[in-house]
C-alpha cells in the first residue's frame, strides 16, 4: 500500500499568480505528475491548499489533484477556509488503507498561524485509538514538536504536550505526518513515535533559521509512505522545475 503526502500548495484563484520565488499552480502540477508516476494507492494533502481562501483556488486544486489517478483526501491548514474546502470536496476523519488506518486531524485555529486540537478533539482521538488496534498513522497540518527553526517553532501545535499524552499507551500509532513547515523533516515525539515533515509543493522554508527565510536552493517535493505488514518505509521525492 503506497500513500503519498502532498502539502502547502498555497494556490491563488489566478493560476499565474506568483509566490515569493515560484508559481504555485505550475509547481503543484509538476508535483502531481511526479507523484502519479509512482502509482500511489492514495494521496493525502495536509493543508494550506489555498493562499487566498477563494472557492476558485480550491476548484483549481481539485482539477490538478484529479490527475493523480487514485483517491485523494485533504485537511485544512492555517491559511485555508474550511467551509469552502468542504463545499469543494468533503473532509474525512479517517482512512482505511489495507489493514492500516489514517486519522486526519484538524489543527486549525481561526485567525491564528499556530494550531491547536483542544480538549474535545483530544478526547475523541483517544477514544478512536482505543477502539481499533490496527497500525495507525496520524496526519495533521501543524507539527507537534519543535523542528529547529525559532520562528516556525512558535507557530506549531500549541497543545503538543497534551497531544503526546493522548497518544501515550497506544502502541498502534506508527508515525505522525505533518505539513506547515515547508521542508523535509524527521523527528521523534516523547513517546518515541516518529514525526515526518514534508516539502511544500510551493516555496520551501530554510531549515534551522531564527527568522522567516525561504530556501531558494531546495526544490518542491512530496513524501512517499509505503505501508506493509505493520511497518512503514518513507522517503522524500523532489521535483525539478
Amino acid at each position: 500500500m503506497r500513500l503519498i503526502q502532498v502539502t502547502d500548495c498555497h494556490l491563488h484563484a489566478d493560476p499565474l499568480a506568483r509566490s515569493r520565488i515560484g508559481i504555485p499552480h505550475s509547481q503543484l502540477e509538476r508535483v502531481v505528475a511526479a507523484a502519479a508516476r509512482l502509482r500511489p494507492d492514495a494521496v493525502l494533502v495536509t493543508g494550506d491548499v489555498s493562499e487566498d481562501r477563494t472557492a476558485a483556488s480550491y476548484a483549481l486544486a481539485e482539477r490538478v489533484l484529479a490527475r493523480l489517478g487514485c483517491p485523494w483526501f485533504w485537511l485544512p491548514g492555517n491559511h485555508d477556509e474550511p467551509g469552502r474546502m468542504a463545499e469543494c470536496r468533503p473532509f474525512h476523519a479517517s482512512l482505511d488503507l489495507d489493514g492500516w488506518r489514517v486519522l486526519l486531524l484538524d489543527t486549525q485555529v481561526v485567525g491564528q498561524a499556530a494550531g491547536e486540537l483542544g480538549k474535545a478533539r483530544l478526547t475523541a482521538i483517544a477514544e478512536r485509538l482505543a477502539d481499533d488496534d490496527r497500525p495507525t498513522l496520524v496526519a495533521m497540518h501543524h507539527p507537534p514538536l519543535a523542528v529547529g527553526s525559532a520562528w516556525m517553532d512558535a507557530l506549531g501545535l500549541v497543545d503538543a504536550a497534551a497531544f503526546w499524552d493522548c497518544l501515550s499507551g497506544h502502541d498502534n500509532v506508527a508515525a505522525v505526518l505533518c505539513g506547515h513547515i515547508h521542508q523535509a523533516f524527521v523527528g521523534q515525539g516523547p513517546s518515541g513515535i516518529p514525526v515526518y515533515g514534508c516539502p511544500a509543493t510551493s516555496d520551501q522554508f530554510l531549515p534551522g533559521s531564527e527568522s522567516f527565510a525561504v530556501d531558494e536552493a531546495s526544490l518542491p517535493g512530496f513524501r512517499v509512505v509505503d505501508l506493509h505488514d505493520g511497518e512503514l518505509t518513507t522517503w522524500v521525492e523532489r521535483v525539478e522545475p
